[in-house]
């Protein structure tokens, strides 16, 4: 049954979202991998020419400029990081380039801060960007702007393989495959022989719970994500409704043989419908304004009934939004399950907070609006663990 699962989602994908690690793109010494960038590049280009489009996000930016500087170690100064960034990028898109043109594709360099996927009309200006490069033979290759936005170098969208998954939800893609120095998601310490590579995994709670460990490998200065990350990447895509697969870069054919629906790495599948993409950029992109702390019978008409949120529903109101901000939804331990856009701003929701919706006009003079949230405005990122099912 799996391997017909497999084969349904991998072989039908027709856009393709493809992370590549520093610890993939590198050699032991830190500097980049010329072999190994034109392998990845020839897998895209064949996929490409079999009608598929892809998008690859690259780490290696900074190892490769450790690499070119003859650095030994890397530098904890932000300024030498930075530096570092610049001068390594320039040598990875040239890479890329060189590996992709004798298949006639060119590579595009798009560098993005959080800032960029935050705010809607850059969010909607970068996507129309990317269709655009599709249409003229382009393949983007996308990094952080290490240069720019410093607190990437400080876990700013916390690493690359987060920004895969944001990148994945911003174009809607149906599969993101995160290729990394490991086989998938391994059934215990990847560095026991006894191990195994899980197949597939239905129940990514259980798998981050029982399955979660790095093991005690080399190299780590060089790159930041770890297993743990990825998983968080996987929440953040299966909760939109797309897939994931994580496998071994170091394979010359893997994403040839993933594609075609082998059974190779570890195939997440999507834990519901697919997201709308004004939706996945509430829930996921969008950097929330405030937060509110909601009582339980709230939480549960959310999660369990699809209902919007409603004033009387509100605990509690953090944070100075306006009307129209994304908000982050609480439950009464404080763990954020949704978000939304809001109808009313702080100081109005404070007003009326924990009051029936016929009090609004009383309190405030009007009522706009008789939910705080709208259902359509609302993005259930995951349940509560006191909620009812």
């Amino acid at each position: 049954m799996s391997e017909l699962v497999r084969q349904e989602i991998l072989a039908t994908a027709e856009l393709i979202v493809v992370k590549v690690g520093t610890r993939v793109l590198t050699r032991a010494d830190g500097t980049l991998d010329d072999e190994r960038v034109a392998s990845i590049a020839g897998q895209l280009a064949r996929q490409w020419q079999a009608g598929r489009r892809m998008v690859l996000v690259s780490s290696g930016a900074v190892g490769a400029g450790l690499g070119r500087l003859q650095l030994k170690q890397r530098p904890t100064a932000v300024s030498q990081l930075q530096a570092a960034a610049a001068i390594g990028q320039s040598l990875l898109i040239e890479a890329y380039n060189r590996a992709l043109e004798p298949h006639q594709l060119h590579a595009a360099q798009v560098l993005l801060t959080a800032e960029d996927l935050q705010d809607r009309s850059r969010y909607l200006n970068v996507r129309n960007a990317l269709f655009a490069m599709f249409e003229m033979g382009a393949v983007p290759i996308i990094n952080e702007n290490d240069t720019v936005s410093v607190d990437e170098l400080q876990l700013s969208f916390g690493d690359n393989d987060r920004l895969a998954a944001l990148v994945t939800n911003l174009v809607r893609a149906p599969l993101l495959v995160l290729l990394s120095d490991i086989d998938g998601l391994y059934d215990g310490d990847p560095d026991d022989a006894e191990t195994k590579v899980l197949s597939v995994v239905t129940d990514l709670a259980n798998a981050q719970e029982q399955h979660v460990c790095d093991g005690k490998r080399e190299g780590k200065q060089l790159s930041k994500g770890g297993m743990a990350t990825k998983l968080q990447a996987v929440q953040i895509v299966t909760s939109a409704g797309e897939n994931v697969v994580i496998a071994n870069g170091h394979r010359d054919t893997v994403l040839d043989e993933v594609l075609a629906g082998a059974d190779v790495g570890t195939l997440f599948l999507a834990e519901g419908p697919a997201v709308t993409p004004r939706k996945r950029w509430i829930g996921w992109s969008a950097n929330p304004a405030g937060k509110l702390m909601l009582d339980a019978g709230a939480c549960s008409a959310i999660e369990t009934k699809g209902r919007s949120l409603l004033a009387v529903g509100v605990a509690q109101v953090d944070g100075n939004f306006t009307k129209g901000d994304v908000v982050a939804l609480c439950d009464e331990a404080g763990r954020e399950f949704a978000r939304g856009l809001i109808n009313y701003s702080a100081t109005e929701m404070r007003t009326i907070a924990g009051q029936a919706k016929e009090r609004i006009a009383e309190l405030l003079g009007h009522r706009p609006y008789e939910v705080v949230v709208h259902r359509n405005n609302l993005v259930v990122l995951s349940s509560s663990p006191d909620s009812s099912t």
